[in-house]
């Protein structure tokens, strides 16, 4: 929906989509069991060996209980995983769509079984690594086959819900029994973020500068709309950037697809249960109305929210804010974004530099270059941000958001 993941985030490319669909070998190591593996040479035969099909609706692509017999990647499409309830009801367990994959345990463990059932929800394309190819290909590359090994003998950590390691704590003892110890899981390298910026040269002939400055300084008017235009290129980049922008840098766990295209109360539902303290919803204003068709479409007619003096609309009292700047690619789908926001709350924060030389406007700076020798009066104006998630539940993410309308 929302542009290409950065390397590292648990999707896989493809190349040839059509036909003809193969896997980059060196997008493997988006699995978890290939991702210490950095030899292409290892990884060109395995690719070589998925084998693409063309599913209609409705086909079951794995069910739950039978042995895992291969893994699936995603090229593009829309998959559910069904369960069974406690009363033996059908229940659904999460999406999958284009750049997903499953069944990966296939790969570390030879007993493993479908933990639930998958089901193609739209036409579906799919590249599948059989089992009986991978075991052939473990017999022939000894070096690849130490990783099952290794997972065999490598006991899994307990995580919490924030995928950190589990702190051992007791509770509701008597007596002095003996205190299990623990370590605090945190990164010993955290990552480092610069400020980007974003830069402009004003140019004003010294005649406009001199006489056409009453009743409306030219010169600080074009001051002015420059400066906004770079705050327009800094929201963009905020939102869209490959380094820093929310988009790209939202945590596979808590991104999430749209069960059936259109953004459903369902689906904004689903994106709001899985943080706590969400501020507001960004969305592209073609989302904001696909959302009201739906909620239309139910007879539901939710309230309009309050949000600094203006009233928005909203769902469940969050307040939902447009952004154009949130891309509406050419199958006519986007994404819808969640966040909690400010350093208090761990939430998503802004990062900028005041007091810099010649500030203009807090982190923005103006400085004179030069008069030539046309009598043209050039200015170097600069904007310097960036964005941080402090903690991956801050930001969520709702992808493949449909906006176009149904053609019913």
């Amino acid at each position: 929906g929302g542009g290409t993941p950065p390397c590292g985030q648990g999707v896989v490319l493809f190349g040839g989509l059509g036909p003809r669909g193969w896997v980059i070998p060196q997008e493997l190591r988006e699995l978890p069991a290939l991702r210490t593996v950095d030899d292409d040479e290892l990884l060109r035969p395995l690719a070589d060996n998925f084998v693409q099909y063309d599913l209609d609706p409705g086909t079951v692509v794995a069910e739950f209980g039978n042995p895992m017999d291969q893994v699936i990647l995603v090229v593009h499409g829309k998959l559910a995983r069904l369960g069974s309830g406690e009363y033996g009801e059908a229940t659904k367990l999460g999406m999958l769509s284009g750049g997903d994959y499953y069944g990966e345990d296939m790969l570390t463990d030879p007993s493993a079984i479908w933990p639930d059932t998958v089901k193609t929800v739209t036409k579906t394309t799919i590249l599948c690594l059989p089992r009986q190819e991978f075991e052939q290909f473990l017999d022939m590359n000894p070096a690849l086959a130490r990783i099952r090994t290794e997972a065999a003998q490598t006991p899994r950590r307990t995580q919490n819900s924030k995928g950190e390691a589990d702190i051992e704590i007791s509770s509701g003892h008597s007596g002095e029994p003996l205190l299990e110890g623990t370590f605090v899981d945190y990164d010993a390298s955290p990552r480092q973020y610069e400020l980007s910026l974003a830069q402009s040269v004003l140019r004003i002939h010294t005649r406009v500068a001199d006489l056409f400055n009453d009743p409306m300084n030219q010169v600080d008017q074009q001051l002015r709309l420059t400066v906004e235009a770079l705050y327009e290129r800094r929201e963009y980049d905020l939102v869209n950037n490959p380094e820093f922008g929310l988009l790209h840098n939202c945590d596979l766990k808590q991104r999430i697809t749209t069960e059936s295209g259109p953004p459903t109360p369902d689906d904004m539902d689903e994106l709001l249960s899985m943080r706590r303290g969400t501020k507001f919803l960004l969305a592209h204003p073609k989302a904001i109305a696909a959302f009201g068709r739906e909620c239309s479409r139910r007879g539901l007619y939710p309230d309009p929210v309050e949000f600094q003096g203006s009233r928005v609309p909203g769902w469940r009292g969050v307040p939902i804010l447009p952004c154009g700047k949130i891309p509406v690619n050419g199958t006519q789908t986007t994404s819808i974004m969640a966040m909690r926001i400010g350093e208090k709350d761990q939430g998503v924060v802004g990062l900028h530099q005041t007091g810099i030389p010649d500030e203009f406007e807090p982190s923005l700076n103006v400085r004179f270059k030069q008069i030539d020798d046309q009598s043209i009066m050039s200015y170097l104006v600069s904007c310097y941000y960036s964005a941080a998630v402090l903690v991956p539940d801050a930001l969520g993410v709702l992808d493949d958001v449909l906006v176009a309308r149904r053609a019913d």
